[in-house]
């Protein structure tokens, strides 16, 4: 019998005892596979390292960016393991180049994420936030009077994005009775006709929805896809929220919105900038609710996510290429195939 598979997982999902992070069996799942040897990359980099990245198969990875500078000189590693829906923290380019192929896990992030969503929504709707605080500063009335919330039923729920998460939210939103409105450039109406969806233009989305919400990845295309434009679109009584990717929203246009009243609130997961400092203007203000890109961070993304990526890798092992893929093209570069003969024979 040939070698094991080396998997190494970046130290971001440990703590600092060296303790998964991860609420449920966390990398235990990998102990079930006798084929494979594990590892936790000792020292956290904002930047994985060219060495840090050396003599391993496959690498699990979460908040760590990987540049062209991360593959330089590699001439083993096949395949990254995200433990997200998001590619941002990767340089694909790069990533193609080096002959690396990139995995996500989709199934992992799509109900968490769209339940967090319709959490946001939800207190906003019924200005939770705010009457708690009243609340335990011992103005009882005031709670109850100042701060009336707002019904579902009959208002306009919008999405920019109906892909994995934007579907899973409007799924989740049908009992309340809301009419389904969405732009996404790269869906035909029959792809979302079993949610109740009616695909239009973003202007559409913006100027009609109660609850505005963001569900679309971070490219050139989206960055600032919101901004002040956009925001003066929305009505004065409506909600964004945002749980994407941070840029994807102009901060500096939202907070003027929030503050001179061109929308009624926000609930913002992502910042433009990660993590956002203390003194953010936006924490000033008190029609905002804020998390620190953590929303979908429950036992039941953490759990499906071990799972998901152990399959990734036993597909791997097995010369299968999983469905998740991010680069596809890279299957087919003689690089690749070259390290993927390597491996397997290294294995036998």
């Amino acid at each position: 019998m040939g070698r094991k598979a080396s998997i190494a997982i970046t130290r971001d999902l440990f703590d600092s005892e060296g303790k998964s992070v991860s609420p449920g069996p966390g990398p235990s799942v990998l102990d079930e596979m006798t084929d494979i040897e594990w590892s936790m990359i000792p020292e956290y980099l904002k930047e994985v390292s060219a060495e840090q990245a050396k003599g391993f198969d496959m690498v699990i990875t979460f908040a760590p960016y990987w540049s062209a500078r991360s593959f330089a000189g590699n001439d083993r590693l096949l395949s990254l393991h995200r433990g997200g829906v998001g590619y941002d923290m990767v340089d694909v380019p790069a990533c193609t180049q080096a002959g690396v192929a990139l995995f996500i896990i989709p199934p992992a992030v799509r109900r968490p994420v769209a339940t967090g969503i319709l959490t946001m929504m939800l207190a906003l709707a019924t200005r939770l936030l705010m009457k708690d605080k009243v609340t335990r500063a011992g103005r009882w009335q005031e709670g109850r009077q100042n701060y009336p919330g707002i019904g579902l039923t009959g208002k306009t729920l919008g999405s920019i994005g109906v892909g994995n998460i934007g579907h899973e939210l409007f799924k989740l939103a049908r009992p309340f009775g809301m009419k389904h409105l969405a732009y996404d450039p790269y869906l035909k109406p029959e792809a979302v006709a079993d949610v109740g969806v009616q695909l239009a233009d973003m202007d559409t989305v913006l100027s009609q929805s109660d609850f505005v919400n963001i569900s679309c990845p971070l490219n050139e295309k989206t960055r600032h896809l919101i901004g002040e434009k956009e925001l003066k679109k929305m009505k004065k009584t409506a909600y964004l929220v945002n749980t994407s990717r941070g840029p994807v929203v102009d901060e500096a246009a939202l907070f003027k919105a929030l503050k001179e009243g061109w929308i009624m609130g926000a609930g913002i997961d992502v910042f433009e900038q990660e993590p956002t400092p203390a003194d953010n203007p936006l924490f000033k203000l008190d029609n905002i609710i804020v998390t620190p890109h953590s929303i979908a961070l429950t036992d039941e993304f953490y759990t499906t996510m071990w799972y998901e990526i152990r399959d990734q890798i036993a597909q791997m092992i097995k010369g299968e290429k999983p469905g998740t893929l991010v680069n596809p093209e890279v299957w087919d570069k003689p690089e690749f195939q070259r390290k993927l003969k390597k491996f397997h024979e290294a294995m036998k």
